[in-house]
Parts: structure tokens; C-alpha cells; sequence
């Protein structure tokens, strides 16, 4: 098994599990650049898994459905078209020999979901957590999504972070605009340099989050270090929406 990826849009990655022969999708939102893939791989498909209801990760289900061997994974939402197994927290699945065990991580949206192997060390969690940052509130509260970080920030230190959007540099420009660290920098300088190279910042991990991503809490402003979770929270969030 291994991850791959398919760049969809501006900034969106499509994650790819697949052996020799098949393929299981995460968050398809464009059918076109799969279907390339597939081809010139000679790959079949065999599931998809959806993390939300934004159109962006559910755009190419209607495309891919016919072509899927398995079944289309996802959260309870009437407004995606096309899920044949609803999923709700702590329910297991597998998907080519991969166990997941599914994560509720509302806020960005009500619906949203995140996947995690414990035995493949990995997450794919969306727009819910992004490398230095997190996603925006579209539906949920603060309490909702700084919960849902928070629960992400449990999972061990050495699972790869598998979000799907190219943020990373814009986060940490904002933390860099807040924090004075040296963690936070090295990282920046080293995301950089893959971003010139036109590689991928991603995965990255729950680890290395917890030393820069002030969003799960660990390393935060000193203004802020009095505060409640929420409320800190609150104010990062706040801040990073206007900055």
C-alpha cells in the first residue's frame, strides 16, 4: 500500500490509496484529473471515501460512481448524492487490506469526518486540520471545532496528517506574523523549498502540528496563554480570518 496524490483545482489534493492494481479516493472533487490517473496508471477503482459535503471533495462522485468496483464512503448528510455506507464516530471499515476507524470532527461543516489508520499511522482529515492551521467555520462554533482539533492533537505524534488543501505556506506566514519560534521558521524554510520545487508540503504530522500549529493549542501567543481552550482558540481563529 501507498498514498498518492492528484492535484484538483487551484490547491486541492485528491489522496490516493492503491496497491499494484487498484485504488481507493479520498475527497474526489474534480472526475477529470482521476480519470488520467486511472488510465495512464491502469488502475481500477475500487472505493471512495467523502469527508464532507463541499463541492470541492464531492464534485466528481456522479463521474466515478459508475467505475467504482466497492462502495462510497461518508458522513450523514441527505446533500451528498451517491454515499452507500453512512458513517458515524468510532465505525470501522477497510479499503484495500487498510483499516479506518472513523473520527467526527464537526466545526468547518456539521457533516465533517476524518479517517484514521492506527496501523498505517495516518489521518485524512479533510478541512478539518491543515499543516499550521485548520479550516474555516462554514457551519459549526468554536467549541465544536476546537474540539475536533483537539481530538485530532490526541491521536500518536507519528500519524501523517493527510489534509487536502495547499495552505501551508499562507499558515505559516500568519503564525510566523504571531509567534517568534524557531520550530516555526525551520518549517517555513523548509516548506519553501519544496513549494519551489513544485512538491507538496504534505503529509505532515501530528507531532511536528503540535510544534508549530498553534491551532491545536500546544504553542500559542503569550497574550493568549491566560485563556480558556475555546476562547484562545476563538482568537486565533479570529485573527487568522482577518489576517
Amino acid at each position: 500500500m501507498k498514498i498518492d496524490h492528484i492535484h484538483a483545482f487551484t490547491d486541492n489534493y485528491i489522496w490516493v490509496i492503491r496497491n499494484d492494481t487498484e485504488v481507493t479516493l479520498v475527497d474526489p472533487g474534480d472526475p477529470a484529473p482521476v480519470l488520467q490517473y486511472l488510465h495512464e496508471n491502469n488502475l481500477i477503482l475500487q472505493d471512495i471515501l467523502i469527508t464532507h459535503h463541499h463541492w470541492d471533495h464531492i464534485g466528481g462522485i456522479s463521474q466515478l460512481k459508475p467505475i467504482c468496483k466497492g462502495k462510497v464512503y461518508g458522513p450523514n448528510n441527505p446533500a451528498i448524492d451517491g454515499i452507500d455506507i453512512v458513517l458515524k464516530e468510532d465505525d470501522k471499515f477497510s479499503t484495500l487490506d487498510v483499516n479506518f476507524k472513523v473520527i467526527e470532527t464537526p466545526g468547518h461543516t456539521l457533516d465533517h469526518i476524518a479517517f484514521y489508520s492506527k496501523e498505517e499511522s495516518l489521518v485524512f482529515c479533510g478541512d478539518t486540520l491543515f499543516s499550521g492551521g485548520c479550516g474555516r467555520m462554514f457551519e459549526g462554533t468554536y467549541d465544536q471545532l476546537c474540539n475536533s482539533l483537539q481530538k485530532l492533537a490526541t491521536l500518536p505524534d507519528e500519524t501523517y496528517v493527510y489534509c487536502t488543501h495547499e495552505y501551508t505556506i499562507n499558515n505559516l506566514e500568519f503564525v510566523k506574523s504571531i509567534i517568534d519560534d524557531d520550530d516555526v521558521d525551520d518549517y517555513y524554510t523548509f516548506s519553501q523549498n519544496k513549494r519551489n520545487k513544485n512538491e507538496p508540503t504534505l503529509p505532515s504530522n501530528i507531532g511536528l502540528e503540535k510544534t508549530i500549529n498553534p491551532f491545536l493549542l500546544q504553542k500559542i501567543p503569550e497574550n493568549l496563554k491566560n485563556l480558556s481552550q475555546v476562547d484562545c482558540f476563538r482568537e486565533l481563529r479570529i485573527a487568522k480570518d482577518n489576517f
